[in-house]
């Protein structure tokens, strides 16, 4: 039997209603050399009598008894693919068009050195598509490979790929990482930086795959809704793991751009509205026990001290919160006597309403 050069790796858990969709959008693919594995963790439902139903030799049914969770159902299924290129999406997703894979592989086989592929995709609510999801920038409008690093830097400052839109390179899973089981709320956000550090990246600007949105037995909502904190802890761990692999291989710069990044995580943590609405959110004492953790040196500290405490100040900023925002800034600067973009926020601060005019036209030029 030929081998495939992709395989669709579709988790499945309770989506019976939904898998045939998934698996109609892939098998009329215009690039026909693929296989389709559904993996279904032990579900209650007829995922079963779904997935055999289809009269295509390149479905795979296995089932796992008993249940594996999310995470190693997913690495079971890579483990049993055979494709060179690994395309690992949810039962409750979909591809949007026809041509998305002979775009995938056709630029994966012209650029060894790309780790994976991704493209936007809209949300689905109801089977109606609502908001755009996963483009690389606001004015993302042609198709280019992205340097890894370059992608790495925006990447560690919050997860924009869409995660049904990946087709990956088995080497990548092979070589680097499968996901990491002790991630399952942002495992593959990690594994998307992690392979940035060593691969390049091809984005298409096409709207090629549906992310289906909010509904009972989504895996993102139910992990919201039941461990907010723990996904903040794992959000925090990324950029110190992606500093230490960075280090480990030489990268200098790229180690240096995950201390602004592990700032930026603890400030939306320490005072993002999302936390504190969780009633469970990380305080000052646990952050420093977090950095020192994570770190020894004192002057590594002091910079991500400075850029977290500015980082709060804005957010209370931007809350109406002025005078916390004033004394948060004023800690950045006693952390970092050379922090600009502190000392600016402080002097347009004490400058009242003419402050905030300033303020928000230099941030409506970024």
């Amino acid at each position: 039997m030929q081998e495939p050069a992709v395989s669709f790796v579709i988790p499945c858990y309770k989506l019976a209603h939904l898998l045939r969709e998934c698996v109609d959008s892939i098998l009329c693919q215009s690039y026909k050399n693929f296989e389709v594995l559904v993996m279904d963790d032990c579900s209650p439902d007829n995922t079963a009598e779904v997935a055999r139903s289809f009269q295509d030799a390149r479905v795979r049914y296995i089932r796992n008894d008993p249940n594996l969770g999310h995470l190693r159902n997913y690495n079971k299924g890579i483990g049993l693919s055979r494709g060179r290129y690994v395309w690992l999406i949810s039962a409750d997703d979909y591809l949007r068009k026809p041509y998305v894979l002979e775009k995938y592989v056709d630029v994966l086989e012209r650029h060894p050195n790309v780790g994976y592929a991704f493209c936007p995709g809209f949300g689905v609510r109801d089977g109606v598509e609502t908001r755009l999801l996963g483009c690389y920038r606001a004015r993302a409008d042609h198709d280019r490979i992205i340097a890894g690093h370059v992608l790495l830097k925006k990447l560690l400052q919050s997860n924009f790929i869409l995660t049904p839109s990946v087709i990956v390179r088995r080497e990548c899973y092979e070589k680097i990482s499968l996901f990491e089981l002790s991630m399952p709320w942002v495992g593959d956000w990690y594994l998307w930086c992690l392979f940035a550090l060593f691969y390049d990246v091809a984005y298409f600007a096409d709207r090629m795959v549906c992310y289906r949105e909010q509904h009972a037995l989504s895996m993102t909502d139910v992990l919201h809704k039941a461990k907010l904190a723990a996904c903040a802890t794992e959000e925090i761990e990324i950029p110190w793991l992606i500093r230490k692999r960075a280090q480990e291989a030489g990268y200098t710069r790229v180690a240096k751009a995950c201390l602004s990044a592990v700032a930026h995580t603890y400030a939306r943590t320490l005072a993002s509205e999302r936390y504190r609405g969780s009633g469970s959110f990380m305080n000052l004492e646990q952050f420093e026990e977090s950095l020192s953790r994570n770190t020894s040196d004192e002057t590594e500290r002091d910079h991500v001290r400075a850029r977290v405490y500015d980082g709060i100040g804005s957010q209370c900023y931007w809350r109406g919160e002025l005078t916390l925002a004033r004394e948060f800034y004023q800690a950045a600067l006693e952390k970092d006597p050379w922090m600009v973009s502190a000392y600016i926020k402080k002097l347009l601060l004490g400058l009242g309403k003419q402050g905030d005019y300033l303020r928000e036209a230099i941030t409506s030029f970024r």
